[in-house]
């Protein structure tokens, strides 16, 4: 049998706890930090009420969540 002294059974044991900790912490640190990005094709801008929003549908006509008017998206063919 292996014997072990008591400070250093407390020692490896907290060593181990904050490796532990350290490894869930930098993994859920790199899901958190992820890149969000936004297309410019899902930003309107209203025309009537200058309001920017978000419209995730792929319309080319949107209603302005703010003011309720009608909203034409320009195609834009020099951005391919």
């Amino acid at each position: 049998m292996i014997s072990v002294d008591f400070s250093l059974a407390i020692s490896l044991y907290m060593l181990i706890l904050l490796s532990a900790i350290l490894v869930i912490w930098l993994v859920g640190k790199k899901q958190k930090d992820k890149d969000l990005t936004l297309d410019d094709k899902f930003i309107w801008f209203c025309s009537v009420c200058t309001y920017t929003y978000i419209n995730t549908k792929e319309d080319l006509i949107s209603l302005c969540p703010r003011c309720g008017s009608y909203n034409k998206k320009s195609v834009d063919i020099s951005r391919s």
